[in-house]
């Protein structure tokens, strides 16, 4: 979708956020400053899918493994922002050599009530954190060549209604592998969470109902190595 026209910004230095006008959205590569953010948008992602139990991420460990490698090499994430006025031309985001951000505008008939606005707070007092996806390439060995697999995407509540927020995410994935000559991207969906499911299978995704995730994890991982090693 083309931007349209940006308005020019009011006097103010803060633009209200309760206002019914264009939603500006830019998908941007994550740095380590959006470590605090990500973290957050983990444990509220956890707290979604019943899985709090398992939540055992920490804002070091996603420093020390998410910034490692190069993106696109190793694991990437990208960070969804949205603005209610033009997002600026001067952001150092927009010089990073590995990827440009992907600004898009939205129609937003209704306001955008964001409890959690202050805590989401990104470039300026306008921008604020939305959602954000994380994924790493993978090797389908039947296609022969490599792909993405998506680990995790998430939208804040308040913008989870805008489903084109979350396609918007999802498809700066599929861009890039496409950029990449990747084979395809790949990613799992709860089996209860039918309006996940419905989503994913309007963008074209079909659900491989035959196939299941096997997972060891954590403490099971031990055992399984010290009964290799005994």
């Amino acid at each position: 979708m083309a931007v349209t026209a940006p308005h020019p910004p009011p006097p103010a230095s803060t633009v209200p956020f309760h206002c019914s006008s264009p939603l500006f959205t830019r998908v941007r590569l994550a740095v380590t400053s959006d470590v605090p953010h990500i973290h957050k948008l983990i444990h509220q992602m956890a707290i979604y899918q019943r899985l709090t139990h398992l939540f055992s991420a920490t804002e070091s460990s996603l420093s020390l493994n998410l910034f490692s490698s190069p993106p696109f090499r190793s694991f990437t994430v990208f960070i969804l922002e949205v603005s209610p006025i033009p997002f600026s031309e001067n952001s150092p985001h927009n010089s990073n050599p590995n990827y440009t951000p992907v600004v898009r505008t939205l129609d937003s008939e209704l306001p955008v009530d964001d409890p959690e606005r202050e805590n989401f707070k990104a470039e300026d007092e306008n921008v604020v954190v939305a959602g954000f996806v994380l994924f790493f390439p993978n090797f389908p060995s039947l296609l022969g060549k490599p792909g993405f697999f998506v680990e995790a995407i998430a939208v804040r509540d308040c913008y989870r209604r805008k489903e084109d927020l979350g396609r918007i995410l999802l498809l700066a994935v599929v861009n890039q592998a496409v950029k990449m000559d990747y084979c395809q991207v790949e990613w799992a969906v709860l089996d209860w969470d039918v309006n996940a499911i419905k989503f994913y299978e309007e963008m074209g995704a079909p659900i491989l109902a035959e196939w299941r995730i096997c997972i060891i994890i954590c403490d099971a991982l031990r055992v399984h190595k010290n009964a290799y090693e005994s």
